[in-house]
């Protein structure tokens, strides 16, 4: 599931495969944008904010979300192009292809900004404010905890599965309110730190223990035992997202 890490991560490999290398083949596959062509112009940026993603080729910008099952498959020619790509750019031997993005547009350059100014503080940019995050999520202290988490105008970066696992470490049950948080600096320091230390491997950890099965506290592990007191994980799929917790250790 993309986060801010996978969008951060996502950013760094094709800037990596692009960055300063010039266009040999642009195919926009979104109707709005079929007849754009970026051929013969040099990719200069590509940078990530919260959750979305904008490589800049000349005086355009090109804006992605990867919302659910979005990616971007980059690499040495052949990287597989099928019905769900939305986006192919080559330059020389490599390839990007953009898969299943739930938002891609061009956009003026000097303006693409306009579309994350609604975000709030970017957990994995250089913009980083705990204090501005802190105050932000305290703001409404009746609302929900997850579902201020989730909120990218609170701060930008958090899915479903860190939002879990914030919930966890902090001692609080999803639905509790923000005002149980007792220092909601500590709380979006923890966020940051999370991201920070997943943001360059695809397979994220909140645990410690990087081995496969023991990388979460709680996300998709209803029924089995908590990591910390043995009691069943609980879980609720009734809303928009599904949610977990240990009974146990959440209040």
């Amino acid at each position: 599931m993309p986060e801010g890490d996978t969008v951060w991560h996502t950013a760094a490999v094709l800037r990596e495969h692009l960055v300063g290398r010039t266009l040999t083949r642009c195919d926009v596959r979104v109707p709005r944008y079929a007849t754009v062509d970026f051929t013969g112009q040099a990719v200069d940026e590509v940078i990530s904010r919260g959750k979305h993603l904008f490589i800049r080729v000349g005086q355009a910008s090109i804006h992605s979300h990867l919302k659910m099952d979005g990616s971007w498959r980059v690499g040495d020619r052949p990287v597989r192009v099928d019905h769900r790509a939305r986006i192919v750019l080559e330059a020389g031997p490599v390839r990007a292809v953009g898969v299943d993005l739930g938002v891609l547009e061009i956009l003026e350059r000097d303006r693409d900004g306009d579309a994350v100014a609604h975000l709030g503080p970017d957990l994995l940019g250089e913009d980083w404010d705990a204090t501005i995050a802190a105050a932000n999520l305290a703001a409404q202290p009746d609302r929900p905890l997850a579902q201020a988490l989730l909120d990218q105008r609170v701060l930008a970066g958090i899915g479903n599965v860190y939002c879990n696992e914030l919930c966890f470490v902090s001692g609080h049950l999803p639905t509790a309110p923000v005002s149980a948080v007792a220092d909601p600096r500590r709380l979006v320091a923890r966020a940051r730190d999370m991201l920070w230390l997943n943001r360059s491997r695809w397979n994220r950890c909140t645990t410690g223990d990087t081995r496969a099965g023991r990388q979460l506290w709680v996300y998709g592990r209803a029924g089995q035992g908590c990591r910390r007191c043995g009691a069943p994980i609980n879980y609720d799929d009734s809303g928009e997202r599904v949610t977990y917790w240990c009974p146990s250790c959440q209040r």
